[in-house]
């Protein structure tokens, strides 16, 4: 799979994020700080790794910033992405389950490495949901 990763500073599990995913045989491409010659700022970055899934040149991205919180903002903002923050496996597997979530945003601050694993073991185990409220709630998000 090739995922999109965007983080506004290498601080935390930023770089951790790019080296699990190479290692479980993913495609990453980088943006903001983990690429040295992109603007490192929150907004920029994670928009850049959002439009990367919303334009079909990644499958999913994982974007990061101190609390995660602006990271989600951000990339919610490009159309047909659905970015979840995600603090522990439940909520990860949750935001693929029920939401069809294509972005995970992570806390830099507060994402330890071995919660880390235990989230990206989550999403990319992760599946939609074919229940019809499911399947609704989601189709719903592209007319609001």
């Amino acid at each position: 799979m090739r995922i999109s990763v965007a983080a506004d500073s290498t601080d935390g599990v930023a770089e951790r994020v790019v080296s699990e995913l190479r290692e479980r045989g993913h495609e990453v491409v980088t943006h903001g700080a983990l690429d040295a010659g992109e603007r490192d700022d929150w907004a920029w970055a994670c928009e850049l790794a959002a439009r990367d899934v919303s334009e079909g040149r990644a499958d999913q991205a994982v974007v990061c910033c101190w609390t995660g919180t602006g990271a989600s903002i951000a990339a919610n903002k490009v159309a047909g992405v659905r970015a979840a923050l995600c603090v522990d496996a439940y909520t990860a597997d949750g935001a693929r389950k029920w939401n069809d979530a294509n972005v995970l945003a992570l806390s830099l601050r507060l994402t330890s490495d071995v919660v880390l694993t235990e989230i990206l073991d989550a999403w990319l185990a992760g599946r939609p949901s074919s229940d019809a409220a499911d399947v609704a709630n989601v189709a719903h998000l592209e007319e609001i």
